[in-house]
C-alpha cells in the first residue's frame, strides 16, 4: 500500500506533488492524485493520507466512509488548513485566534512526536521574518487527543496528534503545510521525510 496525496484542482496541476515529495514519489512510496480524479479506489489501496490547506472540504464529503474505512485499518492521515467540513463526527470546525500579536505566534513544544523530535519549532515560527504563516488558530481536539504544539500564552493546540479509537491516527495542523514554514531548505526536507516514514508506519508514535 501507498500514501495518497490529494492534490486540489486550485493547485498547479503540473506541480504535483511538492518537491520535498520527489523521492518518495520516485520510490513508488506516495501518489499524488487530483480531486477531481479521485475515486473510493484510491482510498481502497492507501495506508496514509495527506491532505493540504487547499483541500475541496464540501466534495471531500462524499469520501467520509473510505477516510473512516482507512483509518479503521490502522491508517494515518496528516490534515492541514482549517478544518471547516469535519469529515468525521469527533472532529470540529476551526477555531481562529482573535486578534492575535506576535506574542501569540511563539510556538512551544507539548509532547514529542517522532514527526517533529529534535526539531526546534521557533524555526518554523517565520517566513521571511514574517511570523503567523505556520498557523493563526485551531481545529479542536477530540477527546482522547494530544497537542503536539501550541501557539502563544493561551497554548493554542496548532498541532495535535489523535489515536482514534475506532483504529488510525490523525495528525492536524491547522495552518498551512509544516513542512513549508521557516526558511531553513534542511529542516523542510527533514520534515517532509519524517511525514512519508511517519505515515508508512515507519515512525511510532
Amino acid at each position: 500500500m501507498s500514501i495518497l496525496l490529494i492534490q486540489s484542482h486550485y493547485q498547479d496541476p503540473f506541480g504535483m506533488s511538492p518537491p520535498a515529495f520527489a523521492e518518495a514519489t520516485a520510490q513508488g512510496k506516495l501518489i499524488t492524485v487530483r480531486e477531481m480524479e479521485l475515486t473510493e479506489a484510491h482510498f481502497a489501496a492507501a495506508s496514509g493520507l495527506i491532505t493540504t490547506t487547499h483541500l475541496d472540504q464540501v466534495g471531500f464529503l462524499r469520501y467520509a466512509p473510505a477516510v473512516a474505512s482507512l483509518l479503521d485499518r490502522g491508517g494515518r492521515w496528516i490534515f492541514n488548513g482549517h478544518m471547516l467540513r469535519p469529515i468525521l463526527p469527533e472532529l470540529g470546525a476551526y477555531i481562529p485566534m482573535p486578534q492575535p500579536k506576535r506574542a501569540d505566534f511563539v510556538q512551544v513544544r507539548q509532547f514529542d512526536h517522532p514527526v517533529f523530535t529534535g526539531i526546534d519549532q521557533r524555526m518554523l515560527e517565520t517566513n521571511r521574518g514574517v511570523a503567523g504563516f505556520y498557523g493563526r488558530g485551531h481545529n479542536p481536539m477530540p477527546s482522547g487527543a494530544v497537542a503536539i504544539n501550541t501557539l502563544g500564552p493561551a497554548a493554542v493546540p496548532v498541532d495535535w496528534i489523535w489515536a482514534r479509537p475506532a483504529g488510525g491516527e490523525i495528525l492536524s495542523h491547522a495552518g498551512n503545510e509544516f513542512w513549508g514554514c521557516g526558511d531553513d531548505p534542511d529542516i523542510k526536507k527533514q520534515l517532509a521525510g519524517r511525514v512519508i516514514a511517519w505515515l508508512a508506519g515507519d515512525l511510532n508514535r
